[in-house]
């Protein structure tokens, strides 16, 4: 396996090589705590508006989903995600949103899943900034179309904690 995690050094190499050879960016974002069919489509779909696909992943201090959360932490999650051939780059993103991954890579198309597309739901209100910055540079955001599914869902329906170890039971 490739190692698809960069560092924000190595980012400014990369970024000059893609486009020097003129390919199109697309960012997805996310906390990706339970890898689902989900995601797998968005980052299908999201593969389909360019060249290179990052996905940039929230680093365990700024989730925010719950007790216990992150269920599994930043290099497992960085793990199993640069498993996936879809993906070309990762980077770790420090901020609980993906204003900052977006300054740094200023993607040609910003990727978001169907669950955003009604930006009134989006309970941070964060979707009015990110839209926001990626149309100021002239980039665009894109809204996946698939079935949307919800890893806090899945991991509060069906993984149950033992508080004295933290220990994920699977029922």
């Amino acid at each position: 396996m490739t190692q698809k995690l960069i560092t924000e050094k190595n980012l400014v190499k990369i970024k000059t090589l893609i486009k020097k050879r003129k390919k199109k960016v697309v960012l997805c974002h996310g906390v990706f705590d339970l890898l689902h069919i989900g995601h797998i489509k968005h980052f299908q779909e999201a593969k389909k508006y360019g060249d290179i696909l990052i996905c940039s992943v929230t680093a365990d201090k700024f989730v925010n989903k719950g007790p216990n959360r992150p269920v599994f932490n930043i290099n497992q999650r960085i793990s199993f995600l640069e498993a996936l051939s879809l993906i070309d780059y990762l980077i770790i993103s420090n901020s609980d949103s993906s204003l900052g991954s977006l300054k740094k890579i200023k993607p040609d198309v910003y990727c978001k899943g169907p669950d955003y597309l009604i930006k009134k739901k989006d309970i941070t209100k964060k979707i009015y900034q990110e839209t926001g910055y990626v149309k100021s540079y002239g980039g665009k955001t894109v809204f996946t179309k698939d079935e949307t599914y919800s890893s806090s869902n899945l991991i509060n329906n069906n993984i149950f904690f033992n508080d004295d170890k933290k220990i994920p039971i699977i029922d």
